[in-house]
């Protein structure tokens, strides 16, 4: 189809307002993205029409409200290629399924002395999971470096996978320099040794097409809110294999079969791993985020972001004066860089007063910064409604803090 980037930008109301007098340029994607019109009108629908608990009433809206639910749970089974819907954990976020499966995982798999793999790279919800694991069990993590231009250094990987290796955990797109891992080689390295492999697709599933089965990572996670879905729902994709095994991480009403106070018994897949009252409406509405982003062409999404990487990443090193971290040579859509001899706080004050939002700070991943020995950067994450006049309106405000700053 033709990616008419006025027309999506209708698409998206928060992008017509403008804030400080200046017209909003919206570069905090990485964080969180804005959402467009159907998602907003089906939220909006499906409190004023349709509301109700599902899976528990016999009544129309809660039937309805349940067949939705599990539609949803096939939508999102199909944007990412999994084998059956099964397979499909609806949770609040990445971080939630994370550490869901932290514990789950630990609980089953994880002795004293066994080690667990992950990047230098990580953001902060990839990592503390798993050294809160590894207190509990007295087990080892292990950390894959990275190069200065963002690369993992695979040869590392080779080295640290032992007898005790029971885990890797890697993030398939850098929050703070953008690099693209190369996360199909790592799971090939770690199913070699017949270790499973989590892939933390925060960052990903927005910008590039993520096939499960052909990946064949063993687990997923991904956030709906930074893919033009609401807060407060997320995924945790496991292998059925993996699913039946673990132990359920939270207890409650709708995972349970029989409940006696001598012993409880859980339910099938998916629903063992779905405690409580799920966040019915913000899984309809991740299903009518998916449903827009198919509608658009991920590939397409993909070829507009990258071209305005390009065009971002030549024009700010044009100026001289503009230190770029993550220079991998396969990167997605984030432009994470210092105006020299200004602190990042003050570059992202000064966009701020121009309407220009971007994030500031470690971006939860303080090894990344530690790496290179610098307080944090500014983090200008390009998403599909973003334009090449918003590119420039970054480069003209680069500018202005310079000319502010000295």
């Amino acid at each position: 189809m033709n990616f008419n980037i006025d027309q999506i930008r209708k698409d998206f109301p928060i992008l017509s307002q403008q804030v400080y007098n200046r017209p909003l340029v919206y570069f905090d994607n990485g964080a969180t993205t804005q959402k467009p019109q159907c998602v907003i009108n089906c939220i909006n629908d499906y409190h004023t029409q349709h509301n109700s608990s599902i899976h528990r009433g016999v009544h129309y809206l809660s039937e309805k409200a349940t067949e939705d639910y599990e539609n949803a749970r096939k939508t999102v089974q199909h944007f990412i290629n999994a084998a059956s819907s099964n397979e499909i954990i609806f949770t609040p976020g990445t971080t939630s399924s994370i550490n869901g499966l932290a514990f789950s995982f630990g609980e089953r798999y994880i002795r004293e002395g066994d080690e667990i793999i992950v990047t230098e790279m990580e953001h902060h919800a990839n990592i503390v999971p798993w050294q809160m694991l590894c207190e509990r069990k007295k087990s080892r993590l292990r950390v894959i470096p990275f190069s200065d231009e963002g690369i993992l250094k695979l040869e590392e990987l080779d080295r640290m996978i032992n007898e005790k290796t029971r885990l890797i955990c890697v993030i398939h797109v850098s929050n703070a320099l953008g690099t693209i891992n190369p996360v199909n080689e790592i799971i090939q390295k770690a199913h070699q040794h017949n270790i499973p492999v989590l892939v933390d697709g925060a960052q990903s599933v927005q910008h590039t097409s993520v096939d499960v089965q052909q990946m064949d990572c063993d687990f997923f996670a991904f956030s709906g809110h930074k893919i033009y879905a609401p807060t407060g729902i997320g995924i945790l994709y496991g292998k059925e294999k993996w699913l039946d095994e673990l132990p359920p991480f939270q207890g409650g009403g709708d995972m349970v079969d029989v409940v006696t106070f001598e012993k409880t018994t859980y339910n099938s897949l998916p629903f063992k791993f779905e405690a409580g009252t799920p966040n019915y409406i913000g899984a309809i509405g991740l299903a009518s985020a998916l449903d827009y982003v198919t509608s658009l062409g991920v590939e397409n999404i993909a070829q507009h972001e990258l071209t305005l990487l390009h065009q971002g990443t030549e024009k700010l090193l044009n100026l001289g004066y503009v230190k770029l971290f993550g220079t991998a040579p396969h990167k997605s859509s984030i432009l994470s860089f210092i105006v020299n001899g200004v602190h990042p706080y003050d570059t992202g004050m000064v966009l701020d007063k121009m309407g220009i939002a971007v994030r500031t700070g470690t971006h939860c991943a303080q090894p990344v910064m530690q790496h290179y020995g610098i307080e944090g950067t500014v983090r200008a994450s390009v998403a599909l409604y973003n334009n090449a006049l918003e590119i420039d309106a970054l480069v003209e405000g680069v500018k202005k803090v310079k000319t502010m700053f000295g």
